[in-house]
């Protein structure tokens, strides 16, 4: 297993590599630039260019992506390697020490370090995420054991019928409907971010709700859960309907084996032959798709955060497209494409953990 992990962690190289090249080409091909985005309508073309200039976007392409591998004092070593003193000198706005040196630069628009903003709206993200896909798991599963369990009955009817509705449902839509009536109307919970202001919690890993618990901080655990609660139901409703229709195929699939019918005429309970012998079996599907909705849920929660104002991963990235801040789309980019390798990963090593007949040879 270890030298199969080690495989893979080197075949994520190339995989990244290729992330950099493909977001990198697409976020030049939007129309505009920073310049243009900073600047208010009708000013003067001499001072866009100007600003251009600062920030290296008057370079070719294939330079301005250098830079953002290897920084801005590496590309100038290495066009003074081949090109001598005609190389241009680095400029000193957005100088960054290159994706290879581990430093994803900085921001355009707003000049912070990207991997400082990124330590604390990761977490906002990763918490989301998590609650999100323990909603969806502790919810999705039971609905789909029950509805492969009592096939062709009201309750699988009524079970799939809710499924098809959850995957279907516009989250958008979801979303501020949920706003209205648990925020505005009943206001059980409040519209948006992540905590109120008078409340605070000591940061160890950037999830409040952990961190709450870690420090004993039950007033900020109760308004962190308050503040998560809504968003995190929202955005669980797709994987959580996802989760139920794989769960019940799975088990369908599983339920007509030749040793269920043997464990059922042997006399074993129903709940046993369903726990211990047919939900085990149909292990590694669920497995399967809860890894892939644990890496949608976390590079796809811009709508959700968008509407209920959550500062994390995907309404920053929303934003810094709209401002066309290079920098963070390329960094966050690639940050997420990582993860969600890594979550895969994961994913096939568990599978061995599930079914000892797998082998990683």
């Amino acid at each position: 297993m270890i030298n199969y992990a080690i495989r893979r962690l080197l075949a994520l190289i190339p995989t990244l590599f290729g992330v950099t090249v493909v977001v990198f080409m697409f976020i030049h091909l939007i129309p505009g630039d920073p310049a243009t985005a900073m600047l208010r309508e009708g000013a003067p073309q001499e001072l866009a260019d100007r600003i251009r200039e600062q920030l290296g976007l008057n370079r070719p392409l294939w330079q301005q992506y250098m830079v953002f591998m290897i920084g801005n004092d590496g590309m100038y070593n290495l066009e003074k390697f081949f090109v001598g003193d005609k190389a241009q000198p680095p400029t000193t706005a957005n100088v960054t020490y290159g994706v290879l040196r581990g430093d994803l630069g900085t921001s355009l628009v707003t000049k912070n370090k990207i991997s400082d903003d990124l330590r604390h709206k990761f977490g906002a993200t990763a918490e989301l995420t998590i609650t999100a896909m323990f909603v969806a798991l502790m919810v999705g599963i039971p609905a789909g054991l029950i509805a492969g369990a009592k096939q062709n009955t009201p309750i699988d009817t009524a079970s799939m019928v809710g499924s098809l509705i959850g995957v279907s449902m516009p989250i958008y839509w979801l979303g501020l409907m949920a706003l209205f009536l648990f925020a505005a109307t009943l206001h059980w919970a409040p519209s948006g971010t992540r905590l109120s202001n008078d409340i605070k919690i000591d940061s160890i890993t950037n999830l409040y709700l952990l961190d709450s618990l870690l420090t004993a901080n039950w007033a900020g655990f109760l308004d962190a859960f308050k503040h998560i609660i809504i968003p995190a139901v929202v955005l669980a409703t797709v994987p959580m309907s996802i989760l139920a229709r794989m769960t019940r195929a799975a088990m369908l699939e599983v339920l007509n084996q030749d040793y269920i019918r043997t464990a059922r005429a042997k006399g074993v309970q129903q709940f046993q032959v369903i726990m211990k012998h047919a939900f085990r079996n149909a292990l590694i599907p669920i497995v399967t798709i809860a890894g892939l909705q644990v890496g949608f849920l976390l590079s796809g929660a811009i709508l959700t955060e968008s509407i209920f104002a959550w500062p994390g991963l995907g309404r920053w990235v929303y934003e810094a497209i709209q401002l066309r801040d290079y920098p963070v789309v390329q960094g966050v980019t690639l940050v997420i494409a990582t993860v969600f390798a890594l979550i895969n990963l994961w994913v096939d090593l568990l599978y061995g953990m599930l079914d000892p007949r797998i082998s990683y040879q």
